[in-house]
């Protein structure tokens, strides 16, 4: 069995990499070649879970699991909000091949999926972008949302305005010849004539309303990912054309769409359909240019194990990860 540490992760999942598998993964379980669970979640006090997504990758033959605390009050502390690991085995023998970190799986997987669904549903020409949040996810999203999209603008908007200029320096510096980067004082003005939104936070109530949004915008809602929570007023959900990454997860868990469906403000077919339905050209993508096109991401355990066994393919090709016997 391999230890693959989230160090070794990075080196060996680049972003670019990682919307591939992760639009394989999307589609694959879309056409029944893979399956998966809910995820089972387990209280934790001051707002914690701790949670287990189990998932079976047919064609790899492989079945496994992702283990995972999510601590959102962690960002108080300097520690990140999701930690955890991911197990592989094989699914003929059931034998135990690896133990891959799963805070640095999550980081960048998460992100791929968003600029899958951003390559599917935002404007081709889309060069606006808009970040409300700047944790783990504002960073991986920029990374790949560049992969998809000629960015050229990008504003950053969090509750801490300390946050929110740390990230657009450190951003610029990284990003400063091909972007422009820098805060925004209110979402409000984030958002403004953005082509692009991504919320990427812990809040449980709205961050965003539906009159600051331009029309023909995409949004990525990755944040809320609890039947009680969301980031999005109702309207905006309401005014979109809604994706999901699995229709069964969003009926369970994505309060983003819950909550306005109870409200009564949309029907049980606001759901357009899975990405991976539309990557396989089952529904239709955007159809105009005018339209809201809005991702509800929540995270699936086949995004993690397709990434995981991809990095375990290339530890063992490059010699990485620790080798233990149990």
């Amino acid at each position: 069995m391999l230890v693959i540490t989230g160090h070794e992760v990075s080196e060996l999942l680049s972003m670019e990499a990682c919307i591939t598998l992760m639009e394989t993964a999307l589609q694959d379980l879309s056409a029944g070649q893979a399956e998966q669970q809910l995820r089972s979640v387990v209280p934790v006090r001051e707002g914690g879970l701790m949670g287990l997504m189990p998932a079976y990758l047919i064609r790899q033959e492989i079945v496994g699991a992702k283990l995972i605390s999510v601590f959102p009050h962690n960002h108080d502390r300097g520690l990140p909000s999701h930690q955890g690991l991911i197990t592989l085995f094989d699914a003929t023998t059931g034998a135990v091949n690896a133990i891959v970190d799963g805070l640095r799986v999550t980081a960048i997987r998460t992100a791929a999926v968003s600029a899958a669904a951003t390559k599917l549903l935002a404007k081709p020409d889309a060069r606006s972008l808009a970040l409300i949040g700047t944790g783990e996810q504002a960073r991986s999203h920029l990374e790949a949302l560049m992969l998809v999209r000629p960015l050229e603008r990008v504003r950053v908007w969090s509750r801490s305005a300390e946050h929110a200029q740390r990230f657009a320096d450190d951003m610029s510096a990284r990003y400063g010849e091909r972007l422009a980067i820098e805060a925004s004082g209110s979402a409000q003005e984030a958002v403004a004539c953005a082509e692009i939104i991504c919320t990427l936070t812990s809040s449980t109530t709205p961050v965003l309303e539906d009159e600051w949004i331009a029309e023909g915008a995409h949004i990525n809602a990755v944040g809320a990912c609890r039947a009680k929570d969301r980031e999005l007023a109702t309207a905006i959900v309401r005014r979109s054309r809604l994706y999901v990454d699995r229709r069964e997860s969003a009926l369970g868990e994505a309060g983003d769409y819950l909550i306005p469906l109870q409200e009564g403000a949309i029907s049980s077919d606001h759901i357009v359909g899975e990405v991976g339905e539309a990557l396989l050209g089952r529904i239709e993508g955007r159809t105009s240019d005018k339209q809201l096109t809005l991702f509800k991401s929540l995270g699936l355990a086949v995004e993690d194990l397709a990434a995981a066994a991809y990095i375990y393919e290339q530890a063992q090709q490059q010699g990485k990860g620790t080798s233990i016997a149990i």
